[in-house]
């Protein structure tokens, strides 16, 4: 173990909640800057290229990305959490991760055929042998990304992030304006992993040592298996969709609701990354402190509730003009699904705490035997949903389900635990009340204004905030305010009393 990470885990309390809401916003301030970029990205690009370009790149990711998790096999989330880290576990994952992504690449090339007769579209042969090297390139790259989080350099990351996307964004807009089409997409996540990978090996500089892989590294494949295991369903859960859409209905339906998907993303990608990419190492460290380590738990669930919930009910109300505004004409089929995925963005917003729950209380192989259980019930809901209405019908179906197995999630997540279902429920209370009559607000702001879209987004999200506003002069909201405040105010802190127990201040 480095100076560096056994002075990470000694750290006393105060000095613990400072990094890590450093490190939280930090990092939040880079994916915002990637999520800026990326938003960019979507609103130029859709007016550059069809929705069948999107539609054949959705098709191709869909079974990509099931190459990409058995690549990790669950090795990065292993390594970040692992209680001691030696030279030869270091290189031994290195190597092992290699040997995976390599494998995994040749494999993917070798099935192009079979991807394109899958779908029946020739010309997804092309494009997934020139997208599968990206496996090894992510073998390369993933385990000195983990090395990095373990090591709670986080503004290094963030850089990285940002960074990663500008190169992608710029090279893709460009190939569009060129006419190169599909071709442009795949240079946006091709060019970015490229820069990626530099940049974290310059970062890292990792010490391969001997091509070796010892029996170090078998207690990390045996927990990396179980989070194998539960990505590998819950990414079925969260991509079959598109293979099922892109089969039965076509290119120009995945894309509107590709897109729609990504928009709808966006959100939990900038509050989960920052939060998730921190909370890990923070988790792993307190696992041995459970009143510290349900507090830091309340103060996550608090803010993930308070940004995701009544952002999320907004803008389902004002989802026609929203993206009108951002995808131009043509995209009116992806409002309504946008706005029928609302309710699974808040639920998985919310459910991510599960995963760090089971991870960092050593509990995975407990998350596979939940989740083979019930994500085959979300992938039936794929089938159904598309045989009842299409793609609003999956959107629709896919959210009812997320949210009905919400509850025993959790309550599965926690059993036989120190954290209790109050920790979870508690700080979602108020911010779902709030989120109702803002809802209502913005969707009737719309039935009376009709105009550009511009000016409808602005009515709809104007009278969505009055709700809002009116709350926070209800003391225990301007409480729940005050913690959140808290755990921003911990940054500008050079030190903090011992007695100081959360990022999330004092309780109610």
């Amino acid at each position: 173990m480095t100076a560096q990470q056994e002075d990470q885990r000694s750290a006393p309390p105060a000095d613990l909640a400072r990094k890590a809401s450093r490190g939280t916003l930090v990092t939040a301030g880079g994916l915002w800057g990637r999520a800026l970029l990326q938003t960019g990205s979507t609103v130029v690009l859709a007016r550059l290229l069809d929705p069948t370009d999107f539609g054949l790149l959705a098709m191709i990711t869909a079974i990509v990305g099931v190459a990409d998790l058995l690549r990790d096999f669950g090795l990065t989330a292993a390594l970040i959490q692992t209680r001691t880290m030696t030279t030869a576990l270091w290189s031994s994952a290195l190597w092992l991760s290699v040997v995976l992504g390599t494998v995994l690449a040749v494999a993917v090339a070798a099935a192009a055929p079979l991807i394109a007769l899958l779908y029946g579209e020739p010309q997804l042969v092309l494009l997934t042998i020139v997208i599968a090297p990206t496996l090894l390139i992510n073998g390369i790259a993933m385990p000195m990304q983990a090395k990095l989080q373990r090591e709670l350099r986080f503004t290094t990351l963030a850089h990285i992030d940002v960074g990663s996307m500008l190169v992608g964004v710029a090279l893709s807009i460009g190939a569009a304006v060129l006419g190169w089409g599909v071709w442009s997409l795949v240079l946006l996540a091709g060019a970015g992993q490229v820069y990626r990978l530099v940049a974290l090996w310059l970062s890292a500089r990792p010490r391969f040592g001997p091509p070796r892989i010892s029996r170090a590294v078998l207690p990390l494949v045996s927990t990396g298996g179980s989070v194998f295991g539960v990505q590998l369903l819950n990414y079925a859960a969260r991509n079959l969709d598109n293979v099922v859409i892109g089969h039965q209905l076509g290119p120009q339906e995945l894309g509107y609701y590709s897109r729609a998907y990504a928009l709808f993303l966006l959100p939990l990608q900038q509050l989960n990354g920052p939060l998730g990419r921190v909370a890990l190492p923070v988790l792993s460290t307190l696992r041995d402190e459970p009143e510290r380590f349900r507090s830091y738990i309340r103060g996550a669930v608090l803010m993930i509730g308070y940004l995701t919930i009544p952002a999320y009910a907004v803008a389902a109300a004002v989802s026609g003009p929203l993206i009108a505004l951002l995808l131009g004409p043509g995209w009116q089929p992806a409002g309504l699904v946008f706005s029928l995925l609302a309710v699974a963005g808040v639920v998985q917003a919310v459910g991510s705490v599960q995963g760090w729950l089971y991870l960092t209380l050593e509990r995975a192989h407990r998350q596979l035997i939940y989740y083979a259980i019930t994500r085959p019930l979300v992938i039936a809901g794929f089938f159904f949903g598309v045989w009842w209405g299409g793609i609003a019908g999956v959107a629709l179906v896919y959210s009812l389900t997320t949210l009905v197995l919400a509850v025993p999630g959790f309550w599965f997540a926690i059993r036989g635990t120190f954290v209790r279902g109050t920790d979870i429920v508690g700080p979602l209370a108020r911010p779902a009340l709030a989120a109702l009559p803002a809802f209502g607000a913005a969707f009737l702001a719309l039935q009376f204004v009709d105009g550009p879209a511009v000016l409808e987004l602005l009515a709809g999200c104007g009278a969505g905030l009055v709700p809002l506003a009116l709350v926070c002069l209800i003391p225990a909201y301007r409480r729940d305010l005050r913690r959140i405040v808290g755990f921003v105010a911990l940054v500008r802190r050079r030190s903090a009393p011992a007695s100081t127990p959360t990022p999330e201040g004092a309780e109610a």
